[in-house]
């Protein structure tokens, strides 16, 4: 995971040298990202189940997963634009949300 976090550093980066924003709005632009990846996913579920008649099924399962990890990208990046110590953020409340859910 520590490789992970390297990259998602770099895009970071990247996404930062590349954004003109006023201060602050860099946090809550990232965060509303999820949001339209979200839909992303919701639109790929919807056409891999073949559900909107007018388009049949337009999508496939690895579509879904692609969008998904479009979700999970977007949200480290969030957390990483929170805070330079992401990885060990994540690493602290998965530990936490596993010993909680986990419990024998």
């Amino acid at each position: 995971m520590d490789d992970a976090w390297s990259t998602i550093d770099r895009l970071h980066g990247w996404l930062t040298d590349h954004q003109d924003l006023q201060p602050g709005q860099e946090v809550l632009l990232r965060v509303l990202k999820l949001s339209e990846e979200v839909g992303e996913v919701a639109e790929a579920v919807v056409g891999a189940t073949g559900q909107n008649p007018r388009k049949g099924t337009s999508h496939s399962w690895q579509d879904v997963e692609a969008e998904l990890s479009d979700v999970i990208i977007t949200a480290m990046v969030a957390l990483r634009t929170l805070t330079p110590e992401a990885g060990d953020v994540f690493a602290g409340h998965l530990r936490r949300v596993a010993e909680r859910s986990l419990r024998a």
